[in-house]
Parts: C-alpha cells; sequence; structure tokens
C-alpha cells in the first residue's frame, strides 16, 4: 500500500492508473477507523481495479464550539487496518496541503441542509462539499463510497455529483453496528460506562417507528412521537432531533408513501450520536443506496 501525503503526488499516482485503463473507487474518511469505514474499503475492492482512500480531518466542517481537536486520530493504527482490507494508496494530506490559502469560493447547499444535523450545525455541509470537491477533483474516482449512518451527508453528496456532472457514481452502504445494535463510530469511545449502555436505545428507538410503519402507520407525528417516548425513557442524554422525511431530498412527508429516512441525534457528555433507518414505504431498510 502506498501513503501519500502531498496532492501532485496523489494526482500523478491517478494518473498512471487512468494510463492503465483501471477503475477508482474512493473511501474519504476522517480516520480512526471502525468496522464502518472497513466494510466501505472491502466493497469499493470488490467492484474497483484500485481503492484509494484518504483520512483527513477536515477543519472547515467542525464549528467554534465542535470538537475538532479532541476529534480521535491514530494514524499508524489505520494505515495498518486499511491495508489489511487491501487499500492501494492512502492519501493523508496535512490541512496546510489541502488549504494552502484562505479559500476565495465558497460552497454552499441551498436544500438538504437546514434539516437533521443540518439545523443544529451552520456551515459544517459547506465544509463538507468544499473538501468532498477537493478530493473528487484530485483523485478523480469512478465509485465513491458513504456509509449511510451519516445519511444526511450522502444526500449531500448525491446533490454535489448530480448538480456539478462530476462522472462519478455514489455507493451509499449500510450502517454497520456493534453486537448490541449501536452505530460503530469514532466517537463511541467517548462515551462514559453508562451513557454506552443507554446509546443502545438510540437504535431500538428507530425500530419503534420502523414498527410502526409496518404495522401500516402512517402519520409521520405518531411515529416520531414513537421514537421520541422511547428516547426520552431510556436514554439520559439530550434529545437533538428526531425526524421523518423524504430521502433524499430530505423534505417534510404527510405520508409514508415513498422512500423516507428516520433519523435522530443524542448529545452526550462528550460525544453527539446519530443514527438513523431509511425505509421503503412499507417499512423495510433499505440496504444500498446509488
Amino acid at each position: 500500500m502506498k501513503v501519500i501525503r502531498s496532492i501532485d503526488n496523489m494526482k500523478q499516482t491517478v494518473r498512471d492508473y487512468q494510463n492503465e485503463k483501471k477503475q477508482i473507487g474512493f473511501v474519504p474518511t476522517m480516520g480512526f477507523l471502525h468496522a464502518g469505514h472497513l466494510q466501505l474499503m472491502k466493497e469499493a475492492k470488490k467492484e474497483n481495479d484500485v481503492v484509494v482512500a484518504s483520512i483527513f480531518v477536515n477543519p472547515l466542517q467542525f464549528g467554534p464550539n465542535e470538537d475538532f481537536e479532541k476529534y480521535p486520530r491514530d494514524e499508524q493504527k489505520d494505515s495498518l487496518l486499511a491495508e489489511n482490507v487491501g487499500v492501494d494508496v492512502l492519501f493523508i494530506p496535512t490541512a496546510d496541503e489541502m488549504y494552502p490559502n484562505p479559500m476565495l469560493i465558497q460552497m454552499a447547499l441551498k436544500e438538504r441542509v437546514d434539516v437533521l444535523c443540518g439545523r443544529s450545525r451552520p456551515g459544517h455541509f459547506d465544509g463538507v462539499l468544499t473538501v468532498v470537491t477537493k478530493l473528487f477533483h484530485i483523485i478523480h474516482p469512478d465509485k465513491a463510497y458513504f456509509g449511510l449512518k451519516d445519511a444526511q451527508q450522502v444526500a449531500v453528496i448525491d446533490a454535489l455529483i448530480r448538480d456539478l456532472n462530476f462522472p462519478i457514481e455514489l455507493v451509499g452502504l449500510p450502517t454497520i453496528r456493534e453486537v448490541d445494535g449501536l452505530a460503530k463510530s469514532s466517537r463511541n469511545v467517548n462515551l462514559t460506562e453508562q451513557e454506552r449502555k443507554e446509546a443502545t436505545w438510540i437504535y431500538q428507538g428507530l425500530q419503534t417507528g420502523q414498527q410502526l410503519i409496518r404495522n401500516g402507520e402512517q402519520n409521520p407525528t405518531k411515529i416520531i412521537n414513537g421514537v421520541t417516548k422511547t428516547l426520552e425513557q431510556k436514554v439520559s442524554g439530550k434529545i437533538d432531533y428526531v425526524e421523518l422525511l423524504s430521502y433524499p431530498s430530505l423534505e417534510p412527508v404527510t405520508s409514508i408513501n415513498q422512500q423516507v429516512i428516520l433519523a435522530t441525534a443524542v448529545y452526550f457528555k462528550q460525544a453527539r450520536l446519530i443514527d438513523n433507518l431509511l425505509l421503503d414505504e412499507n417499512g423495510k431498510i433499505i440496504t444500498r443506496y446509488n
């Protein structure tokens, strides 16, 4: 596995692969890799000639009171894990490499951002758009792989690819979970022992909503209330939101007659956890988004 730190070297490596007519699969990450990241890399390995993964903790997507400095990092371990699942190139640029000068162009999305995580994290997805656009231009992937745990991010990348005509196939893969159902996350290490026990109810709360849909409930308010009640009873953390929206447009729905996302976020003392279920109109989980 090659480890590349400069944009120029990465671009040259991509040109070499393109000259060899090799298809490139790309997995962007912020590091501290877990099973969810590794599953994306494994899937990319199955479907492409070459897998490029990036590790970059992007300062543009962290707000002033968020955890940029505290965000966990372990480059040595990440490199070993990526190599073990068959990653061919690991791109690890510094912030100075990615942003040598203040950005003169500001990217912003008009829709899909004022809901879910975007409501309480102004500017976050502008930062995501900027860094992903830069990475796409550097790596020129044929396919890009993202986890559906952050389904709003997948919806944002979907809009980016469509609106700016990137010749890239977006692949959204299902959330990887612990045995007890908690979504794998780099932030789980920040939970106390008691919070870790309570956090399993986030997924169970979403499953309560899913079961309502499978039982024929069509009223979004009743479904949201069912999830909220479960969380309020079982979790000491502060509920940021529980929302039920169309997907990927992320607009309010009046009835469950289309693909939807049922999502929540909960604040614990040192971690904010998100989770969601992407469901069809019958309440069946959608396991791959293209």
